[in-house]
């Protein structure tokens, strides 16, 4: 129970916004429903951020937004700013994909890298992001995957028919 409760309280900070309906909580992976505008999200943060980050808490996150028929996009918020010059890459398993990145987020470039990320998600054990920060130096953000699968599934079902 106290763990379940340390979780909810990590991934609701976590949360690129306030979170209005909890959907479940699976391992280290949570899963909401945010009515306005509607959008869910599967949503989980570091197991082992990146010491010395910014002023937020990186997640990683897997959202649908139907107003926008948006389905399964990823979005990363990393533990540090980035070198602007530097690529993201993440990986899952033997598995790495480049990502298009901001200041200190990132996305895949397109759904069909989506829904390979998702794939190899669905199926691993954890997962990095890797890049260079602003100093130069390199910094990974690593993620369980453990119950990433069942949070990706209630958060998509969470959305249907609305």
């Amino acid at each position: 129970m106290k763990r379940a409760i340390i979780a909810v309280s990590l991934l609701a900070a976590a949360t690129p916004a306030l979170a209005r309906d909890p959907l479940g909580i699976f391992d280290r992976w949570g899963a909401f429903r945010d009515p306005s505008p509607l959008k869910c999200f599967a949503i989980s943060t570091p197991v082992k951020p990146s010491s010395g980050g910014g002023n937020w808490r990186p997640f990683a996150s897997i959202a649908t937004w139907p107003g926008q028929n948006a389905r399964a996009q990823l979005h990363i918020r990393l533990s540090h700013e980035r070198d602007p010059r530097a690529r993201v890459t993440i990986s899952v398993g033997e598995r790495r994909f480049e990502l298009v990145a901001g200041n200190a987020d990132a996305w895949a470039p397109d759904s069909r890298t989506d829904a390979a990320i998702i794939s190899a998600i669905r199926s691993g054990r954890s997962l990095s992001v890797e890049t260079l920060g602003k100093s130069g130096r390199p910094f990974a953000d690593v993620y369980a995957l453990r119950g990433a699968a069942t949070a990706i599934d209630a958060a998509a079902l969470g959305c249907v028919g609305r």
